[in-house]
């Protein structure tokens, strides 16, 4: 099995998503979203943004 982003609302009314493994394993979490077509926007964010993005380490300043 792949993995899936879910889209979901949480407590306080916001709307966020999270991607999950395909061993159900929650491996990323979007920020609080306003509505759900933002949160929607965000995961095509990602699918667009991270295939090529680079890994920067903070902790040793190099990418």
């Amino acid at each position: 099995m792949s993995g899936a982003f879910e889209l979901y609302e949480d407590q306080a009314g916001k709307h966020r998503f999270r991607l999950k493994a395909g061993n159900g394993e929650v491996i990323a979490v979007g920020e609080a979203y306003n509505s759900k077509a933002a949160a929607q926007k965000g995961i095509a964010a990602v699918k667009n943004d991270a295939p090529g993005a680079p890994v920067k380490d903070l902790e040793t300043g190099k990418s």
